[in-house]
């Protein structure tokens, strides 16, 4: 049961006018009659209780709460919030047990046994392997697009079974020595056996629906049964601001706690003046482009090198991030196990640009770049391409398109896109966006040789091994690949500076990132 709200939070359209005036928010009453936008002073303790409305990004009036279909990082913070996978990324991004208390493989890497913990679902009802199994058919089936479902790839789910209410023996098509990344599968959310209906969704995560508008808001009450623990928060509001200055205005007026994904000038202009707190998640955002593999201009792979040649990674770090970041080298995941560090570092080189345009045929190439202000720094960064592009003799159009649809819009649509990724292993980014059974697969890079590459290399138990085949799989990507990764944004997120808790060292998308129950209100 719910009980109705007493008024609406709703985040107006309007943006703060260039004098300062703050975003408009309808008014909205705190449990037991406090004014939500009353402030504490600073210095209080933490206490239990209040209302925390958080702003992010939003996808307009077409989101679910299916969280086997989340795509942007509104839809991961509604998921987690009400929701468990069976294990989640940790900082290091090494893969930690959730609803599952640990896994063992079996000797041939191709039998993992998954116990549960005792865990139940919001209207009471036991988290069992009878959820488990369904959860994870519902993604794999192959008449539907979630995004998990590459990830899910290896287990035969099939042949799987529950050997007791809270044991699952996950059969596997072949030997997966990294079988735990599959259990903290971006999207992988374990929902009661039966789920289709995700009007007011049930789910066993900290949080308990209470009421939702696609575009506008979430509103949720504290779970008192969660397994964790219950969050110290009576009420978690998620928000949706497409503009950062409304989200940063939002945040500087009281009228929201936590706003997420700021841009670097509004960190430097706030970060000593305690109005607002900054937190930093250095390097955790890849930018890039994407280039269409399979179309022209870019199924030459001479054209993919050109614009590999063509840009100035600095020059994009520092105009499109402010320099809060630092350059990258076309290949995902800087810094993680498995990336090939050894590989030399791309400069600009107009001239080789140039030479391969030549071989090419495509001398005066023109060419529309699509991009949206979905994200922070992907404009900017269009703009940027676009004067370096001319320098080599490329005419770039730039397309500014729809932020509600431009994730969906750009995955088939187009040629080239302005690109940008959260953290997750190396492994699940390859499963996830370059096999030819990938659904978000945007850059369309589909090779038979490339997907039995990494097959070997799940099914390859010597780690040393293991890291040799992952190399060759990115030196490929390096030489012939159809992404562009020109650098890796610090992640900024601001917050009241009663909001405590926080993490200050959890990059988007892992487990500590938007953890809501883990915070509280002075």
């Amino acid at each position: 049961m719910t009980r109705p709200l007493a008024r609406r939070t709703l985040l107006t359209a309007a943006a703060a006018s260039a004098s300062g005036a703050a975003l408009a928010l309808a008014a909205c009453s705190a449990p037991g009659g406090t004014a939500a936008t009353d402030r504490e002073p600073d210095a209080a303790e933490p206490r239990r209780g209040g209302r925390l409305r958080a702003l992010f990004a939003g996808g307009g009036a077409d989101e679910t709460l299916d969280p086997h279909r989340v795509n942007l990082f509104a839809d991961v913070a509604r998921a987690k919030a009400l929701h468990d996978k069976l294990a989640d990324w940790g900082p290091d991004l090494a893969a930690v047990p959730r609803l599952a208390t640990g896994w063992e493989p079996g000797p041939g890497l191709d039998v993992w046994t998954v116990r549960l913990r005792e865990a139940v679902f919001h209207d009471g009802r036991p988290v069992t392997a009878a959820d488990v199994l369904y959860s994870y058919r519902r993604i794999a089936d192959p008449k539907r697009a979630f995004r998990a479902r590459a990830s899910l790839e290896p287990i035969d789910l099939a042949a799987s079974r529950a050997t007791d209410p809270r044991t699952v023996e996950f059969r596997l098509n072949r030997p997966c020595a990294e079988f735990p990344n599959v259990l903290a599968a971006f999207g992988a959310y374990i929902l009661p056996d039966g789920t289709e209906d995700f009007r007011a969704p049930v789910g066993s995560g900290p949080f308990s629906f209470v009421s939702f508008e696609p575009g506008r808001s979430l509103l949720l009450r504290r779970f008192d049964g969660y397994w964790d623990g219950a969050p110290h928060l009576d009420e978690l509001e998620i928000l949706a601001a497409a503009e950062e200055s409304a989200r940063a205005n939002a945040l500087l007026a009281g009228q929201a706690e936590y706003a997420h994904e700021l841009a670097p000038a509004t960190a430097r202009a706030h970060a000593s003046g305690g109005r607002i707190g900054i937190v930093r998640l250095r390097n955790s955002a890849m930018q890039g482009f994407v280039m269409k593999t399979d179309r022209p201009p870019f199924d030459d792979p001479r054209v993919r090198q050109a614009f590999f040649h063509l840009v100035d990674r600095q020059e994009l770090v520092d105009g499109a991030l402010s320099g809060a970041g630092e350059i990258g080298n076309d290949l995902f995941g800087k810094g993680s196990q498995y990336y090939p560090a050894g590989l030399p570092q791309r400069t600009r080189d107009v001239d080789r640009a140039r030479a391969l345009l030549r071989e090419a045929g495509a001398e005066g190439l023109r060419i529309t770049l699509d991009t949206s202000p979905v994200a922070a720094g992907l404009v900017e960064a269009a703009g940027i391409l676009k004067d370096q592009a001319a320098r080599a003799g490329i005419t770039i159009d730039v397309r500014v398109g729809n932020k509600d649809t431009y994730w969906k819009d750009i995955l088939d649509g187009g040629v080239l896109a302005s690109f940008r990724s959260g953290a997750m292993p190396i492994e699940s980014h390859l499963s996830q966006r370059l096999l030819s059974t990938s659904t978000t697969n945007a850059t369309h890079w589909r090779r038979a040789d490339f997907d039995d590459l990494y097959t070997q290399a799940q099914s390859t138990a010597d780690p040393a091994a293991r890291t040799a085949l992952y190399e060759r799989m990115q030196r490929r990507l390096f030489d012939e690949g159809g992404l562009l990764v020109w650098g890796f944004a610090d992640w900024i997120v601001g917050h009241a500076p009663r909001l405590r808790g926080v993490a200050a060292d959890a990059p988007a998308n892992t487990l500590d990132w938007a953890r809501f129950d883990k915070v509280r209100l002075a």
